[in-house]
Formats: C-alpha cells, sequence, structure tokens
C-alpha cells in the first residue's frame, strides 16, 4: 500500500494534517487484540470505515474530536495543584494509566505525568521534602487519581528535582519509569547532581519509590522504555540531538519482574548491533528484517568520560538512528520509533518517521512503518513520536512537528486516521503555533483515552464508542 498525504486527507477529512504513509503492516498488531481487549472484529470495523470519521471543531476551541467522542479537561498548567503544593507544572509529556487498588475493581484510574522541565521552565514541578532528587531540576512528575467518571480527586506531585523528564513507560507491577532527556553534570546549568537517568516512580504511593536514580540502566538522553513481561528485560530508545544519534538498549535486571525497588538492584546494559547497519536510516523498505541481531555490552553505562553513543563498542560498531523516541510492548515484540531521520543533520538518509518492531524470540528486528515525505510546501512534514495501542488493536500516535498538530490512529490495515486536533494556538496571527500532543495512553478498561498537550500543558480524558 501506498498512500499520498492528500490521498489520506481526502479519505478522512482532516484537513490541516500532514502526513504521509508508506507499506502494508499486516505482521504489526499480530497477537496484540487480546492486550488491547478487544476483538478482531472491531478492529475490521475501525479499518473498513478509515477510523472513527471526520473531525468536528471544538466551539471552545481546545479539542477537535470524531462526532460521539467528548473531551474532560483534567488539569492546566497554572492551575493550583489539589495537594496545595504549588501550581500545575509546565510542560506536560509522557503519560501512564494504573488501575486503581480501592472501590471495586477499576473504578478508578491513577495517572502519572511527566513534565519535561529544563531549566528555564515557567513552572516547575515544585520541590517536596522526600520526593525530590535535586533541589535544582525543575522537572519530576505529577500523580493524578480520577474516579470513573474521570473527575480529578487528587493530584500531587510524585517526583521532583529532576531534569528534562520527557517518556518513559510502565512496569507490569504498576510502576512508572520516567525518564531524563538530557546528559547535564553536576555544575552545568545551575544542577547540583548528575542527571540523564531514569527513575522508579509508584503512582499509589510515590513516597515508596522516593527519588533515586537507576543508574545502572545508564547515563544518556533517555526518552522511553518498554519492560518485556515474561522477563522483565527493559528496553531503552536514546533521543540524541547531535551526531552520532542515538542507540536502542535494553537492560537486563539482576532482580527480573522483582517488584518496586528491583531495579535498583542493577543489571547490565547493552546497545543493539545490526550487523552491516550502522544506521537505521538507511532502510527505506517496509518488510525489511535482519535476523541475528547482536546486544553489546555498554562499556561505561554511567558514562563517566565519554557519552554511550561515544564509546568503543568494538571492530563490529555499533547501530545509531536519528530521534529515537516511542517506545511499547505489544504482543511479543518491543516497538520503538524514529521520528524522522534528515541528512542535513548529519543521517545517512531521510525519512519523515519509521515504526521498527523486535522480536525476542527470534532476535529479529523488522521495519514495519515508513512516514512521509510530505509533497506539501504549505504544511511540513510531520513526525510520530509517543505512541500506544488502541482499543481495536491499532496504534495511536502523537505528532510532534509544525502546524496544527493531530493524535493519529494506525488501522491493523495500515490505515492513517485524524483522532484528535489540538486547537490551543499558543502563537500569533502573524505566525500562529499549536502545541504538540504527548502521553496518549488509555485506562485499564479501555474506554477512555488520556493526552496532553505540551503547551499549555494540559490533559485531557477523552470518551466515546472506542469499541465501534
Amino acid at each position: 500500500m501506498s498512500a499520498t498525504r492528500r490521498q489520506i486527507l481526502g479519505r478522512t477529512g482532516a484537513l490541516g494534517a500532514s502526513i504521509a504513509f508508506t507499506g502494508t503492516i499486516p505482521e504489526l498488531f499480530t497477537g496484540t487484540a487480546a492486550a488491547a481487549g478487544t476483538d478482531s472484529a472491531a478492529g475490521a470495523a475501525e479499518a473498513a470505515h478509515g477510523g472513527y470519521g471526520p473531525l468536528v471543531p471544538d466551539p471552545d476551541g481546545l479539542l477537535d474530536l470524531p462526532e460521539g467522542f467528548r473531551y474532560r479537561v483534567l488539569s492546566r498548567e497554572g492551575d493550583p495543584l489539589r495537594s496545595g503544593e504549588g501550581k500545575v507544572p509546565s510542560h506536560c509529556d509522557g503519560m501512564a494509566a494504573f488501575p486503581g487498588r480501592s472501590s471495586g475493581a477499576h473504578s478508578r484510574t491513577h495517572l502519572v505525568r511527566n513534565h519535561e522541565n529544563r531549566v528555564d521552565a515557567a513552572i516547575r514541578v515544585p520541590a517536596v521534602k522526600g520526593l525530590t532528587y535535586d533541589p535544582e531540576g525543575l522537572g519530576g512528575c505529577t500523580a493524578l487519581e480520577l474516579d470513573s467518571r474521570n473527575h480529578v480527586l487528587s493530584e500531587r506531585v510524585a517526583i521532583a528535582g529532576t531534569a528534562v523528564n520527557c517518556a518513559g513507560g510502565p512496569t507490569p507491577w504498576h510502576t512508572w519509569l520516567t525518564c531524563e532527556e538530557t546528559e547535564d553534570r553536576a555544575g552545568t546549568n545551575g544542577y547540583t547532581k548528575d542527571h540523564g537517568f531514569i527513575f522508579e516512580v509508584d503512582p499509589y504511593d510515590p513516597r515508596r519509590t522516593g527519588a533515586v536514580p537507576l543508574t545502572t540502566m545508564g547515563r544518556f538522553q533517555h526518552e522511553a522504555i518498554a519492560v518485556d513481561p515474561g522477563n522483565g528485560i527493559v528496553y531503552e530508545t536514546e533521543d540524541a540531538f547531535e551526531k552520532p544519534f542515538g542507540l536502542f538498549y535494553r537492560f537486563r535486571p539482576k532482580k527480573p519482574l522483582g517488584g518496586i525497588g528491583s531495579l535498583r538492584a542493577g543489571g547490565e546494559l547493552q546497545a543493539m548491533r545490526v550487523p552491516g547497519v550502522r544506521d537505521l536510516s538507511t532502510v527505506q523498505e517496509t518488510g525489511t528484517t535482519f535476523d541475528h541481531i547482536e546486544w553489546v555490552t555498554v562499556p561505561d553505562p554511567l558514562a563517566r568520560e565519554t557519552p554511550i553513543r561515544f564509546q568503543d563498542f568494538g571492530p563490529g560498531g555499533i547501530t545509531h538512528a536519528q530521534k529515537l523516541e516511542g517506545c511499547y510492548w505489544g504482543g511479543s515484540s518491543v516497538y520503538f520509533v524514529s521520528s524522522f531521520a534528515k541528512s542535513a543533520d548529519g543521517s545517512a538518509a531521510d525519512h519523515y518517521g519509521q515504526v521498527w518492531r523486535y522480536d525476542p524470540q527470534r532476535r529479529r528486528l523488522t521495519l514495519v512503518i515508513v512516514f512521509g515525505p510530505d509533497t506539501d510546501l504549505q504544511l511540513p512534514g510531520e513526525s510520530p513520536d509517543n505512541i500506544t495501542l488502541a482499543p481495536s488493536g491499532g496504534l495511536m500516535v502523537c505528532e510532534d512537528g509544525e502546524g496544527a498538530q493531530h493524535v493519529f490512529g494506525l488501522t491493523r490495515r495500515g490505515e492513517v486516521y485524524p483522532m484528535a486536533r489540538g486547537q490551543q494556538n499558543i502563537g500569533t496571527p502573524e505566525e500562529p503555533a499549536w502545541g504538540e500532543f504527548a502521553g496518549v495512553t488509555f485506562a485499564p478498561d479501555r474506554r477512555t483515552m488520556y493526552v496532553n498537550c505540551y503547551t499549555p500543558g494540559t490533559t485531557f480524558a477523552v470518551t466515546g464508542p472506542w469499541q465501534h
């Protein structure tokens, strides 16, 4: 299958979107329908109708959705935290939803939300005693508890004093691993401690996890993680900004699937080597498969002297990719995203987004999706970022680029459709700008999609006919 951007927009009525797709992906969602809590009929219906229909303009100017869907604003940047600890921080980013532990089965939902705050953030994550790593770090996470109707019951700081908390991922024991997308050391930008780590956050009682860096999982520009629920191996993406670009990692814990705090016991960090491929951007054909993927032990996970991506991995070298971002476990495989690659930035080739699948049992890597290039000069091509499984077994993808921002759905048949469009104009009439989407995730019962607008920081709950 090959679809141009205008063909996709014509089918969906999503004028203003900007995404193109090439390739068929029948293997992408193999084994994921059960995990998504739905049946194949729902997925077939979704694919046959090109998603949920055209987007309807929101009269309140916040979020455009298909007919039959509605949203609730859960939290907005600058509003008071219900805990009284301060204000809702800036830059809402990665997020996950966890089942409640009280008042009936799954009747409550707990959200953990990242705040990708750098040193110039307008509103920091408030420093709370016992939950703060570095007093000079402005990033961190907040935690929300919701009732069955998505009313906010509580909102509080979950970890503070970290930096540039971009994405992360949930663990099988229902904690959140939040990732710092920076390599700044103590003494840089006013920080008093080294940054570039992963931290574990308990969504139910953050004081159980505190603010302890998981140092053996590596110090680099982390983006996202996914955990193999069978053996506890953690896969990690690195969103390095300059060449040489980031690596794809796996962490083999000493105490796999050991529950809260078990990752502090340490383990082995390895980087992926695709034999004969130094840059994943050179792979342009969907369905391309590499067997016998190698995993090479990282010489210095703490990057004491040299960033990991610069380190010596032996005569075979190591495999790099620009903008490694979203990461998700589905079925028996881990999926990860390269948001874009630009030869002008130093990549070996160009694309507007790839989604890769790694099957650990077969040691097999497959390119399953390629986005772009876009040919509409008025709206530059956009990039896939955060991803998650949709109730129908397809994917929901947050785009990160210029122009009006969207959450796109991707059916099992490889059709792209618009799910949401942001209308929070943060620019001027002369130079309009929109806040990107991030942190898309679904409630445990699959009836609500939660998603963040990055700027101004806003968290939405979206309900509607997901199973239709």
